[in-house]
């Protein structure tokens, strides 16, 4: 399908946000697209962009223009219902569909269910801590930031111990599929689809363990909420995005500590601040940098025409670094008033997980604070290259006792 040609308003950028230049360092780019306009188009992909935090807030809440059923992707899955991102119930659908899966998704993330696993968490979060301690030089990416949430969240949801591996090569293709076709989705694709079998295979009613956050969601059909059908395809989302982003949210955090050594000095200094530091981490380097929505209807952004069916790429992580609403935005400063970063995302389609990604990050710096005196950088960190997210593969780090 052909989309009419932008409007004569809209800057038109040579910029391709899935080039390994953009995905290794975004931020110039990023930069670039807020300084041109509320609106860009890109003719690479023949799609809008929006950076500017205004504007991004404004797309994502606004979810009957601006719809995400036809896809958070590239790909508008209207039209290739095969795709491998087609079929869900909470991220890539639309109301009313979107409210059932999402009322059933609510009450197993909840606040008090958070509460009832905190001490779970904080116990493996001290046993680890330890056991990193005695070590000393580690991988804050594989040694930490994968194997805790690897760990606590799938034993909450109640899977398998065996296979966890499976999660990260799933996640890791979910997000590349949401970019194009390019090398990092087709190097992805075989790891990915092979580790789908085993995700779906212990997503079933008869695999999952009795009490856990899966169980819940089977406990939903029993009540005629959803399907049995429909059940798997909601307990998938909590292997997905529920392990991915927080794992690279952690191993952002832990870069921020071992380049900015003062702020691990203050947290240590104020405990208190363990939640703000994992807030500004999450708007300083965004784990999910950009999804995309779908104009439903002719509409405008800021005042500039955009045409129905158009794909809009909203770009969160550069609203998070956006100097019109943020001093010094490039600064980790754990100190800073972080209330309404988009790292999460907003409106909707809100992260419903977000409570437990926020446990897992309190726990594990609470577990730290008293027995990590510095943090230092032991070697060069490495970027994992994503169509979709921005995480580190490899974090040399030396853990000083305190």
């Amino acid at each position: 399908m052909s989309l009419p040609a932008p409007h004569p308003s809209i800057p038109n950028l040579d910029i391709d946000p899935f080039s390994n230049a953009f995905l290794s360092d975004p931020y110039p780019y990023h930069a670039t697209l807020r300084d041109a306009g509320p609106v860009v188009w890109l003719p690479r992909y023949g799609i809008y962009a929006v950076a500017r935090y205004e504007e991004v807030r404004a797309t994502l809440t606004d979810h009957r223009t601006f719809i995400s059923g036809a896809g958070v992707g590239l790909k508008d899955l209207r039209r290739e219902p095969g795709h491998v991102l087609a079929r869900g119930l909470t991220l890539q659908i639309d109301p009313p569909e979107h409210t059932r899966g999402r009322l059933v998704l609510g009450r197993a993330m909840s606040l008090p269910v958070a509460r009832r696993l905190r001490e779970d968490f904080a116990a493996e979060a001290r046993r680890l801590a330890e056991e990193l301690l005695t070590r000393r030089h580690i991988d804050a990416v594989a040694d930490l930031a994968e194997a805790y949430p690897l760990k606590v969240f799938p034993d909450a949801v109640g899977i398998a111990s065996e296979g966890r591996e499976h999660l990260l090569a799933w996640s890791t293709l979910v997000f590349n599929a949401f970019g194009p076709e390019n090398d990092l989705l087709r190097q992805s694709r075989e790891a990915g689809q092979k580790a789908l079998d085993w995700v779906m295979a212990n997503c079933r009613r008869d695999a999952v363990r009795p009490g856990g956050l899966a169980a819940m969601i089977y406990a939903a059909v029993d009540r005629g909420d959803l399907t049995e059908e429909e059940a798997p395809f909601l307990v998938r989302p909590f292997l997905t995005a529920g392990i991915d982003t927080t794992v690279s949210g952690l191993g952002n955090l832990f870069l921020g500590f071992a380049q900015h050594p003062g702020q691990w000095a203050r947290l240590r200094a104020d405990p208190s601040l363990a939640k703000p530091a994992f807030e500004e981490a999450l708007r300083w380097e965004s784990p999910v940098q950009a999804f995309f929505r779908t104009a439903a209807v002719d509409t405008e952004i800021a005042g500039h025409p955009v045409p129905a069916d158009a794909k809009v790429l909203v770009f969160m992580a550069a609203a998070n670094r956006d100097p019109r609403k943020w001093g010094d935005p490039d600064t980790f400063d754990i100190t800073r008033d972080t209330r309404g970063h988009l790292a999460f995302g907003t409106g909707i389609h809100l992260c419903v997980g977000q409570m437990i990604a926020r446990l897992e990050a309190e726990v594990v710096l609470e577990a730290l604070i008293s027995r990590v005196a510095e943090i230092r950088l032991a070697g060069e960190p490495r970027r994992k290259l994503n169509n979709t997210m921005r995480a580190l593969e490899h974090l040399p780090v030396e853990l000083l006792k305190a």
